[in-house]
């Protein structure tokens, strides 16, 4: 599978609450970009609720409809009437990166395999539709060494291929290092080339960085009760 340059990833932490049936259903979608970040929020999940009946689960740790990185469990409900329909749900959510944990609370009414299987891929739907979203964009880190005049075209350069300036400095020449998405680093090296009339160097340097990282890192947790 070619992974995307770019894709909708959580943007925080979010939870929906609705009941079926008399059953209570709360489901928290949190962002998981690895295995051992899916299995940390859904142990704390399962620890914020342990008078929960069952604590449901399952996460995709990679590209939207990636299977190279899942997980689920049923929790005690009967086989595949939970895991399965909320990883199925998230791998066609067009979300990456998503964890998902259904606390449910027996209400007395059994639903039944198919009733269960129903409410366990509506819940994580209701949750999706309005979740709060971030775009995860894969980035080459480019280090230019320019003259001083070129610093300001080449920042509104920057902005015009959405790239973000990481550092700036200053001696002898203008050394700058910009995020770029992988789309517009060709685009990006043309037009350093073309404004510096070939003088600048641009080099790699470093490890590519992503914006749905950085954006995570700066959300709040938005918890809806």
């Amino acid at each position: 599978m070619t992974v995307p340059a770019r894709y909708p990833v959580p943007a925080a932490r979010y939870r929906v609450e609705e009941e079926v049936r008399r059953s209570r259903f709360l489901t928290t979608v949190g962002r998981a970009a690895t295995r051992e970040e899916a299995e940390v929020f859904i142990a704390a999940i399962r620890a914020e609720f342990p008078d929960a009946t069952h604590n449901c689960w399952a996460f995709v740790a990679g590209p939207p409809g990636s299977t190279a990185v899942v997980g689920m469990s049923d929790d005690g409900e009967p086989h595949g009437t939970a895991g399965r329909p909320i990883l199925e749900t998230l791998l066609h959510s067009g979300v990456g990166e998503i964890a998902a944990v259904v606390t449910r609370w027996f209400g007395g009414v059994k639903l039944g395999k198919g009733g269960l299987g129903r409410a366990y891929a509506g819940a994580v739907a209701h949750a999706l539709a309005s979740m709060p979203r971030a775009e995860r964009v894969e980035r080459s880190r480019l280090r230019v060494v320019c003259d001083y005049p070129a610093r300001d075209p080449l920042l509104r350069l920057a902005a015009d291929v959405d790239a973000a300036v990481e550092a700036e400095e200053y001696g002898i020449h203008v050394t700058l290092v910009f995020a770029v998405p992988v789309p517009e680093v060709a685009r990006f090296r043309d037009g350093v080339a073309a404004l510096t009339a070939g003088g600048a160097r641009v080099e790699d340097a470093g490890a590519p960085d992503s914006d749905g990282e950085r954006a995570e890192e700066r959300a709040e947790e938005r918890l809806e009760d």
